[in-house]
């Protein structure tokens, strides 16, 4: 099937992928190109920014002020190219054999850019559809939680939620949570030859990144085997980290960021207890060293698992739309489908493209899988007239 959708749907992926909203870069010129869009369509949307104005997500509903709407959702925010080897400009939209590359195609501005252009046929639906377009998901999903609870204050309750993140056009009902934390050691510099003068903050951070290494691998080896996530067990990696100054310089600062993904039934804060036990002796036996030396733990973000409780009428209403009959399935990634289904929205990730392509050199979204993607707008479109 061809849908008549996927002209303007590829002339919108070419202009999302355009604007380099990389998290650590602002996304308001997207949001202002989404909101003129949208405005030209005769629809309204509404900017929650971020605390330094910065950054926005931007919601949207077409169609009437009535109940047992959809949201379909998105994040506006890409990971950095840095350091990849791409055959082809990041930030524009380039074809090679079947395939569509480009930052951020498959992660995850092709399921927007067939929302939007879906937004014509939205109009006309007796119930709504609820855009709505977030900021800062791949750090941690930081933007989604503010514009999630005004959705729930103020729109008339919707029927579900789609969190279009890449499934292969497979309906997913479960992700793993995440949390991401961040460690800063500070020590007191001397000459590396007399370490009993001072304090290296890098030996320090060795020492905690060893554990939280033997943290890990304890998760590996009490996975449970009825799991269906895959890896089953919680992971913790470390995804950055930094210290020092000479080689013959006691430290005087590290830091690292490491994250930790856990199953819903996995509480995270109890599986960091003991290590931010140790935290807190080393942080009061390094100031009775040297009162200005210390070690923190903060937490950056802390992100909900999904689960499919209360999304069953959810999952069967998208299944019918995708024809997908396969078992139920979950996912290792988070996404803010936990923070939607928190909110008391019924909730399923459903979207084109595949999670092994997101974050690669050459990222792309096969462009069959785009089709299948504009299919399921029209065939959305359909089941709410």
């Amino acid at each position: 099937m061809t849908s008549a959708l996927l002209p303007a749907a590829r002339e919108i992926l070419a202009t999302l992928i355009a604007f380099d909203t990389t998290s650590r870069n602002s996304n308001l010129e997207l949001i202002g190109w989404v909101e003129d869009y949208l405005g030209h369509h005769g629809v309204s949307s509404t900017r929650v920014v971020s605390a330094d104005a910065s950054k926005a997500n931007l919601y949207a509903s077409v169609g009437p002020d009535a109940k047992g709407g959809v949201i379909l959702s998105g994040h506006s925010d890409v990971v950095p190219i840095d350091g990849q080897d791409w055959d082809s400009d990041p930030w524009t939209v380039t074809e090679r054999d079947g395939l569509l590359h480009g930052r951020g195609t498959c992660d995850m501005k092709g399921f927007i850019a067939l929302a939007l252009a879906a937004v014509p046929l939205f109009k006309d639906c007796a119930k709504p559809v609820h855009l709505a377009f977030s900021y800062d998901e791949e750090v941690g999903c930081l933007g989604a939680p503010a514009m999630i609870e005004e959705m729930a204050a103020k729109l008339p309750s919707p029927a579900l939620a789609i969190i279009g993140e890449p499934t292969m056009m497979k309906v997913i009902s479960g992700h793993k949570g995440i949390t991401v934390h961040e460690v800063e050691v500070l020590g007191h510099e001397a000459h590396s030859s007399l370490t009993h003068l001072g304090l290296s903050a890098n030996m320090v951070a060795v020492e905690l990144m060893h554990d939280l290494a033997e943290l890990a691998r304890k998760l590996w080896e009490e996975a449970d085997p009825a799991s269906p996530f895959i890896p089953p067990h919680a992971t913790l990696t470390i995804g950055r980290m930094e210290g020092g100054t000479a080689a013959n310089i006691l430290a005087r600062r590290a830091h690292f960021v490491f994250d930790l993904r856990c199953p819903p039934e996995v509480d995270p804060e109890a599986v960091l207890a003991p290590f931010k036990a140790k935290v807190a002796a080393l942080d009061s036996e390094m100031r009775g060293a040297f009162p200005e030396a210390g070690v923190t733990i903060t937490r950056l973000s802390n992100a909900p698992p999904m689960t499919p409780a209360g999304s069953a009428e959810a999952e069967a209403f998208v299944r019918r739309l995708t024809g997908d009959n396969s078992p139920s399935g979950v996912v290792s990634y988070a996404a803010e489908a936990g923070q939607f289904q928190q909110a008391g929205f019924p909730t399923v990730i459903c979207g084109p493209g595949s999670i092994e392509q997101a974050h690669q050199p050459n990222e792309y979204l096969a462009v069959d899988q785009f089709a299948r993607g504009a299919d399921f707008m029209e065939r959305l479109a359909e089941a709410l007239v």
